[in-house]
């Protein structure tokens, strides 16, 4: 049975939290390093998983049961690939972002703020349902909606109704 080293645990831990806190900034550069560092915590832990290192290949030198699993190593290869184009795009669009805007900080949506502070429709769901009295109104039914039952229950009239 293998057990796992104390030590690359929290190094593993301190590279995660560091990644994942670099992911939350506002800079792209940030995230960029971000990226980087959790890319290279998972290789990290990948190889970790692998076994300890030196352990013979599958070539049938050693006894099957002290060769190496080729599994993690061919992850840690994938997750350098994927790391290594996400940090070529990271790069790209950070550049992008210095020259057209002079920084490199994540602006804000103003059409999402603009979106978020409008008023909700009649009949939306609220979050806050303070003082809603048991006796109200579901918003989807058909007295809500100010329509005759029968066109909401798709009753006799409800195609002609409707084509109106």
């Amino acid at each position: 049975m293998t057990t796992i080293n104390i030590g690359m645990a929290v190094v593993l831990a301190v590279l995660y939290s560091v990644g994942f806190y670099l992911l939350m900034q506002r800079s792209l550069m940030r995230i960029l390093i971000g990226i980087v560092v959790l890319g290279h915590g998972a290789n990290l832990l990948l190889q970790l998983a692998g076994g300890p290192p030196a352990r013979a290949p599958v070539l049938g030198t050693a006894p099957p049961a002290e060769f190496a699993d080729p599994l993690p190593q061919a992850l840690a290869l994938t997750a350098i690939v994927i790391t290594f184009a996400l940090t070529t795009y990271l790069l790209a669009l950070g550049y992008r972002s210095w020259v057209l805007t002079g920084h490199d900080e994540v602006q804000d949506d103003l059409e999402d703020r603009r979106i978020a502070l409008s008023e909700r429709p009649d009949g939306a769901m609220e979050e806050d349902t303070e003082g809603a009295d048991e006796d109200t109104e579901d918003p989807g039914s058909a007295a809500a909606s100010n329509e005759p039952a029968e066109i909401a229950t798709g009753g006799p009239d409800a195609s002609s109704e409707v084509s109106r």
